[in-house]
Formats: structure tokens, C-alpha cells, sequence
């Protein structure tokens, strides 16, 4: 009988785990043996070059690939943190921040916020990159930002901050926590809510002031959502392509300033550089650093289940 039902189980799964191995794990394979080749991605041909391509991107002859890494591991440093410490600050704001019968409660009007919050979130991200291009722009041509600091009096970059090598990278990382906050703060609120509100009380009797309630009592309790955060988050960090070839000069400029790994792998086998080999190469490079950071986060930030 338990034989019967495993081959009943299996013809259920067949077609849904070879579709993945067609879909997924075979272009991943495929993108490894690319990697050794020299195949341009236009020509029938090709030669197996060993790891060739793999010690050719250090010397980076067209400056792609170097600021590129630079940028992402600066974004994938950044990005997370902020994220996951502001949604935390607003989500707990929300959450307990209002006071319920004499007790501790979420503030008045807190769905209404957390929609508000969560606004950007149903926008495509072609949408965010065309409208903060809009409010980075120059004066001239009515920039937001640009226009308001100029009315005051205050000091703004002439060409607009995506003009600007100093302000690009900080523009894009922006608007990258303004389109991620509001998602991480519902998500990091439903995970509070389940928290039992007798426990605030039972905190709020001995004295506990606000913070030392999130510290001692509602991040322990999140702290397995805190970490599937930033996993995801890192994701994201790696994937800020869209944002950068949408919004800045040259996709990655001005002058190399906002390059980001996506967007070399994107120039080297569609762009400029015509050499699929070489992109396929910094993707498998990519892939090795994403493995071994999420398995160094899940490590590094495992804790004790906590009951309640």
C-alpha cells in the first residue's frame, strides 16, 4: 500500500519538478559551461578557454566590472540596515506606540498608515525609477529637490543628483529604502500582532519604558522574521539593475559612479561588450557570493527558538 501511494505521489510531482529543472536548473548549468567559453552570445561558435574569463575580469579593461562589485557590496551593506531599522522603528511605533485601556496599544488611524507605507509597493519599479528621476533632476528642467533647495537659498548639485558623482549611489540607494520600508513594516506589524499583548502589560507593570520593551521583549520575539528580512533584502541589494539603468547617465555613470554588477553582466552580453562568455562568468561569481552570504547570515544570526 505505502509503495502504491508513493509511486500515486510521484506522478503528481513529475511534471512540476521537471518543469524546474528545465526552467531553472538547466540554465544555471548552462550558464557555468558559457562561463568557460569565449562565446559572444551573437555567433554559432565557440572554444572552451578554461577559467580564462574568470581571471580577465580583475583587469577589468572596459572599468565595468570593479566599481561595479564596489557599488552592490556597498548597496548590500547599506540597503538591509537602514530598511530593517526604520520598518522595526515605524512598524513598533504602530504597533505599540498608541495607548488601549490604560495600556499599551497600536495608535489611532494605524491601518490607514500602514497603507500609506505600503503605497509604493503596488507601483512597478519602472514607475519609482521614472518619478524620482523627475524630483533628481536639475532645476531647469523641474527638479523637485533641486528646485526647493535653490528656492531656499541652499547649495544643490547643478547637474541633479544623478548627475553627480558624489550624490548618484546615495540617490539610488534612497529611493531603493523608500520603495522597500513600507513592505518590511506590514510585514514586521503582523509579526507583532501575534505577539500576546499581556506580555506588554505584564512589562509596562514592572516600569518598562518603551524601549526597553522593544529591546528586551519585541525583537527577541522577531527576530526570526528580522532574519528572513535581511536574506531577502540582500536579494534585493543585489538587484538594483532596474533603478540604476533607468535613472542614471550611461546606465552606471556619471563616469562609472553607480555601476552595479547587474548592469556590467547586462553591458557585457547585450551591451557594449559582446562577450556572453565574460557575463556568464561574473554571474557564476555573483551566484558563489549570494550562496555563501546567505549561508554566513543564517549562520551568524541563528538563535534559539523562542515560545510564546
Amino acid at each position: 500500500m505505502k509503495h502504491g501511494k508513493g509511486w500515486f505521489v510521484a506522478s503528481f510531482l513529475a511534471l512540476p519538478v521537471g518543469l524546474y529543472v528545465w526552467l531553472v536548473i538547466l540554465p544555471f548549468a548552462q550558464a557555468f559551461q558559457i562561463s568557460l567559453t569565449d562565446w559572444s552570445g551573437y555567433s554559432p561558435s565557440f572554444d572552451y578557454i578554461g577559467f580564462d574569463n574568470f581571471v580577465e575580469m580583475w583587469s577589468d579593461p572596459k572599468g565595468w566590472v570593479i566599481p561595479g562589485f564596489t557599488h552592490t557590496g556597498i548597496i548590500l551593506l547599506v540597503l538591509p540596515v537602514i530598511v530593517i531599522v526604520m520598518s522595526l522603528f515605524f512598524a513598533f511605533m504602530l504597533n505599540v506606540g498608541g495607548r488601549s485601556r490604560g495600556g499599551i496599544g497600536g495608535v489611532r488611524g494605524a491601518g490607514f498608515y500602514k497603507i500609506v507605507y505600503f503605497f509604493p509597493q503596488v507601483l512597478a519599479t519602472a514607475i519609482i525609477a521614472m518619478v524620482w528621476s523627475q524630483i533628481y533632476k536639475p532645476p531647469a528642467t523641474g527638479g523637485l529637490i533641486t528646485s526647493a533647495l535653490e528656492a531656499l537659498g541652499l547649495p544643490y548639485p547643478e547637474y541633479g543628483f544623478m548627475g553627480d558623482t558624489s550624490w548618484v549611489l546615495t540617490g539610488i540607494i534612497a529611493v531603493m529604502v523608500w520603495s522597500s520600508v513600507g513592505f518590511y513594516l506590514v510585514y514586521f506589524s503582523s509579526a507583532m500582532a501575534a505577539i500576546p499583548q499581556d506580555i506588554y502589560e505584564a512589562a509596562r507593570i514592572d516600569g518598562a519604558s518603551r524601549v526597553k520593551t522593544f529591546f528586551t521583549i519585541t525583537l527577541p520575539l522577531l527576530w526570526e522574521s528580522v532574519q528572513t528580512a535581511w536574506v531577502y533584502l540582500g536579494i534585493i541589494a543585489l538587484d538594483g539593475f532596474v533603478l540604476v539603468f533607468m535613472m542614471t547617465p550611461s546606465q552606471g555613470g556619471p563616469n562609472h559612479a553607480s555601476e552595479v554588477i547587474g548592469g556590467v553582466i547586462y553591458k557585457f552580453a547585450f551591451g557594449g561588450g559582446r562577450d556572453a562568455g565574460m557575463a556568464s562568468a561574473i554571474g557564476v561569481v555573483l551566484f558563489g557570493v549570494v550562496l555563501i552570504l546567505t549561508v554566513v547570515s543564517l549562520r551568524f544570526t541563528r538563535r534559539e527558538r523562542i515560545e510564546y
